[in-house]
């Protein structure tokens, strides 16, 4: 490739550097100055515009970048300046499983990525449409010097699987020449060495193929035969068209039965301010038409999410919620393989089953060819002791874990997180959700919790699954692990993360100054089940019992995260409670956390403390967004300020 034309754009610290190159400066990586870590998939492609699946999807790239509080990049501005590299910190593309992300900046007309380091979703993404990245930083001094590229400079740094992906020009071309014959059913292989769980459920699901190892290590790329795929609304048209492209009109689906459908993120979509400011309505009724329409023509099963009006006209029947909070409440199960178009698909890790995210050309390469691909991943031993304290959450221990500098910094990108140790025992099937799920914030492919007793009686509870935990559903005692931590879970506090980024956690205890709240949200995937409505419940049923009242000009939802959750909390009486304190209460879908529902902010000037799972720039609307536990969200709201439940009563008494 000759680059005497590659313009190179970094992504500085300063947005008035980023400006400047927009309008025509060029600049070496040292007047660059520091350049952004942690680019998130929201602020390259914000989740309003997320409906555009043709070419303007490229006019929008970088558009919700935040540098020092300023938006530099413009609608249009990256693509009219015509850059082909872009350059960045550590940890690019955090957040979302959106394919949408790469595949604007590559409409913009870039070429290649380079960075410190990728989340693995993006990277993988990335080279699914023929995107390059790379963490060689001398290729930088190799294209201002006008050098030509041979594809192999691009990926001296890759696996030989994403390679051949990137030389073939993506996925689903690559697929259909080389994934035609492979099929499930070939013994695992014979592992002699100890292994993790995680590593013996991926054994038993290898699909072996010409270019991947019959004995994967550590970063081989491989092929694995998933029990369960999932996609909702926001991937399936986009998935449909790729199939088309590449397959003609009538492509047919493998194993249509192992594949579920979920509309969750557009229930509310009306109310959402960001798609009425957008004028974004009507394009978004049509991506839920046309999943609707592709779920009908190949027989699939489908569950959609009601607004409060059809609600009200529902028979009872419908079983709906956000995609992979269902998944656990109705498929996955221990042992299994089960991945979806969601980045908090490891939420049903807590069942001690592999739940990984993928993006649109990864399903539509599953759909239509069987194969799900990944990288053989590390694994992290997360050795939990003790009990947590009354008040204190699984969302308090991952916002700890969050804010550890081994996170901080990039080291769990990619690894699988194994929770255990005796204090796992302590901790409910929603609880260990919470944690798995929020493995996407750690930057893992997956989190996993080995079955026992409490994964046995929920399946039995929730599922009427008398499930029996076979012999090898364990780590092996001397199984390897690339870093190990330690937490002694009585000793944590209540937790907060500050607005634009997961990782900016502290105890709320540090916290010096009076941080204002304008809107509590509880809510999500991670905060939306039957034990996080148990919290809600608790601290607004004592502040009406010592008078208390949500002030004034506050504003407060609750979501729930599934019909089950919600048929349980009416059952309990948990309703005339919330409507007592004037909380709206919504049906179950992804609302606010995705910028898509009742929740989110309408101004810069607005704090929310939500019960989300992150909270990068403009995720929830333009306001700030603090972290916390359900608890605290509560008692937050209660105080009009960031208040733990403890600090409340401790006030009130």
């Amino acid at each position: 490739m000759n680059t005497t034309d590659w313009k190179i754009l970094y992504l500085s610290q300063d947005p008035t550097l980023i400006q400047s190159q927009l309008a025509g400066e060029a600049m070496t990586r040292e007047q660059a100055g520091p350049l952004r870590h942690d680019v998130s998939t929201d602020e390259i492609t914000p989740v309003h515009i997320l409906s555009h699946h043709d070419d303007t999807l490229g006019d929008f790239a970088h558009t919700g970048l935040r540098c020092a509080g300023v938006n530099p990049i413009g609608w249009r501005s990256l693509r009219e300046a015509r850059f082909a590299v872009l350059v960045a910190g550590r940890r690019y593309g955090k957040g979302s499983s959106r394919e949408h992300s790469p595949t604007a900046e590559k409409l913009a007309g870039v070429r290649l990525v380079i960075a410190e380091s990728f989340e693995r979703i993006y990277r993988q993404n990335a080279d699914n449409i023929g995107l390059f990245t790379s963490t060689d930083f001398g290729l930088l001094d190799r294209i201002a010097r006008g050098e030509t590229l041979s594809v192999d400079d691009l990926v001296a740094d890759r696996d030989p699987l994403a390679a051949a992906v990137l030389r073939a020009g993506g996925l689903l071309r690559w697929g259909q020449q080389h994934l035609a014959a492979v099929h499930a059913g070939a013994p695992h292989p014979q592992v002699n060495s100890p292994q993790t769980l995680f590593e013996k459920i991926l054994s038993r699901h290898l699909l072996p193929t010409a270019f991947t190892p019959a004995a994967p290590q550590t970063g081989d790329g491989l092929f694995v035969q998933a029990d369960w795929r999932f996609i909702h609304e926001y991937y399936t048209g986009m998935a449909d068209t790729l199939m088309k492209r590449a397959l003609g009109e009538n492509f047919t689906l493998q194993r249509p039965e192992q594949i579920v459908v979920f509309e969750d993120h557009t229930s509310y979509v009306d109310e959402s301010p960001a798609h009425v400011r957008g004028g974004l309505i009507a394009p978004m009724h049509a991506m839920s038409q046309a999943q609707r329409d592709f779920a009908r023509r190949h027989g699939l099963r489908m569950h959609r999410t009601l607004t409060d009006a059809e609600v009200l006209q529902d028979d009872g029947s419908n079983v709906a919620g956000i995609s992979h909070a269902m998944v656990a409440e109705h498929y996955a199960l221990p042992g299994q393989v089960v991945v979806g178009t969601d980045s908090h698909t490891p939420h049903s890790g807590a069942l001690g089953c592999v739940a990984f995210g993928v993006g649109t050309s990864d399903m539509a390469n599953a759909f239509v060819t069987g194969a799900v691909r990944l990288r053989w991943p590390d694994s992290v031993r997360v050795s939990m002791q003790g009990r947590l304290p009354a008040g204190v959450t699984a969302k308090d221990l991952m916002l700890h874990l969050l804010a550890l500098p081994y996170i901080r910094e990039g080291q769990g990108v990619g690894k699988v997180f194994e929770f255990a140790g005796e204090g796992i025992a302590h901790l409910s099937i929603d609880e260990r959700a919470t944690l798995t799920n929020m493995c996407a914030e750690l930057g893992g492919l997956t989190g996993i919790v080995a079955p026992d007793q409490e994964t046995m009686r929920f399946l039995k509870e929730r599922r009427g699954v008398d499930f029996q935990i076979e012999d090898w559903m364990h780590s092996d005692a001397d199984a390897r692990f690339a870093h190990q931590i330690a937490v002694d879970l009585s000793q944590l506090q209540p937790m907060v993360a500050r607005p634009g980024d997961p990782g900016q956690g502290l105890a709320l205890s540090e916290l010096k100054e009076r941080v204002r709240i304008d809107i509590a949200y509880g809510g999500s995937c991670t905060a939306g089940k039957r034990e996080d409505f148990d919290h809600y419940h608790a601290v607004l049923a004592w502040g009406l019992q010592h008078g208390l009242k949500v002030p004034e000009g506050m504003q407060v939802f609750l979501q729930y995260g599934t019909t089950a959750v919600r048929d349980y909390c009416i059952d309990k009486g948990y309703d005339r409670t919330f409507a007592a304190m004037g909380v709206r209460i919504l049906q179950p879908s992804c609302g606010a956390c995705a910028n898509c529902g009742p929740g989110s902010s309408t101004d810069a000037t607005q704090v929310t403390v939500s019960a989300i799972n992150r909270n990068f720039p403009g995720r929830s609307g333009p306001g700030q967004v603090w972290l916390a536990s359900p608890p605290t969200v509560m008692a937050s709201a209660l105080a009009g300020e960031l208040l733990s439940f403890e600090a409340l009563q401790q006030r009130v008494r």
